[in-house]
């Protein structure tokens, strides 16, 4: 596998160290002996269990942007597996591209083999799994060098990518905002802005137009295009996305999309996506509800990756009782916005508020 994203060179992730000192039970950084990249496992919490969170190969600036991400995402993830019910702390992993490198296959493997090691040392702490930048496949050579990964494929008695019980569960939380914003949950008519076209945001807007939906579609890939055409959908430039005029902006591309100058640009009533890590900053979530945007908490609204490797893995595990479980995230995410109306907080605090409640009821 040769990891490269057209048109171009991915984009870098630049995200700022905390001021603060983070809260984490342990942050692992090892130089890869194999591949030469900078492995970075942080594990948040493992208060409700052993954390699981996915393992992301993407391209960094500079390796202390891979850190700032990996502690940030790994905070995401113990609120994520938390207001999910899940008995699981959370953790994740990153691995960093240094700018203008592209790895080849030879490379790829040795990181991933990298990644297991970095996994086993921390002897059960951290269960990984794929994430951006990684597939089951990958999955598969981590787990030569660990047995603390899930997702694997499915020929190897795994369970394989989450991405189709992701894009289900924010589909259900679009249902759910729907209902609360307009008073209907229905999707026929709608007008969507689904930005990011990858393994979720492709599948969410298939799902949206079988609906009924309308769509403007975007990626910063443009041979993404092709799929904006067979949907019907209309195409924009990735920069101006979050101007179009619709019902719901869905984010299903990187973090930190949700900039207060974006937040000023919305033409939406609602914002529900799959992006983890959404808000550039907490200052947002207030933002956009003072201009009377609906901003349904990511971590609520993407659990349904994390929740089927959780359940799909438990032996005896039925479709039916997983299915039900990925719908029951429209429940949540319905009861979070009403727990926000009723105390006059962001959709933000309540989902937090949730998930803290679990995780101190553990304690």
């Amino acid at each position: 596998m040769t990891i490269t994203h057209a048109p171009a060179p991915a984009p870098e992730v630049s995200a700022e160290l905390p001021t603060e000192a983070p809260e984490h039970e342990r942050v692992l950084i090892t130089h890869g002996p194999r591949s030469g990249l900078t492995i970075i496992v942080a594990v948040h919490s493992t208060r409700l269990g052993q954390a699981l969170g996915g393992a992301r190969l993407w391209r960094y600036g500079h390796w202390t942007d891979a850190l700032a991400d990996a502690l940030r995402l790994s905070q995401a993830m113990t609120l994520k597996n938390a207001a999910a019910g899940l008995a699981r702390g959370g953790g994740k992993s990153v691995i960093a591209i240094p700018a203008g490198v592209t790895l080849d296959e030879a490379r790829t493997r040795d990181a991933m083999l990298d990644l297991g090691d970095a996994v086993e040392s921390l002897g059960g702490a951290y269960m990984t799994a794929e994430d951006v930048g990684t597939s089951a496949e990958l999955m598969s050579v981590v787990h030569e060098r660990t047995e603390f990964v899930c997702g694997l494929p499915p020929e190897e008695g795994g369970v394989g990518e989450p991405a189709d019980a992701t894009a289900a569960g924010v589909h259900a939380s679009i249902i759910a905002t729907l209902d609360h914003v307009y008073g209907s949950p229905e999707v026929a008519g709608r007008h969507f802005v689904v930005a990011g076209l990858g393994q979720v945001g492709g599948r969410l807007a298939r799902s949206l137009a079988a609906a009924g939906a309308r769509l403007t579609v975007t990626d910063v890939a443009d041979g993404k295009r092709a799929l904006a055409d067979e949907l019907g959908a209309d195409w924009v430039e990735p920069g101006d996305a979050h101007l179009v005029e619709a019902d719901v902006f869905v984010p299903c591309g990187l973090g930190g999309v949700l900039t207060p100058d974006v937040a000023r640009g919305l033409r939406v009533r609602a914002v529900v996506g799959a992006a983890n890590n959404q808000l550039a900053s907490r200052d947002v979530a207030t933002m956009l509800q003072r201009r009377g945007i609906v901003w349904a908490p990511d971590f609520v609204v993407n659990a349904g990756g994390v929740i089927y490797l959780d359940v799909a893995g438990t032996p005896g595990a039925d479709q039916a009782s997983l299915d039900a479980r990925i719908a029951g995230i429209g429940d949540t995410v319905a009861a979070v916005l009403r727990s926000a109306g009723a105390n006059g907080s962001t959709p933000l605090e309540a989902a937090e508020l949730l998930a803290r409640d679990r995780l101190d009821a553990a304690r």
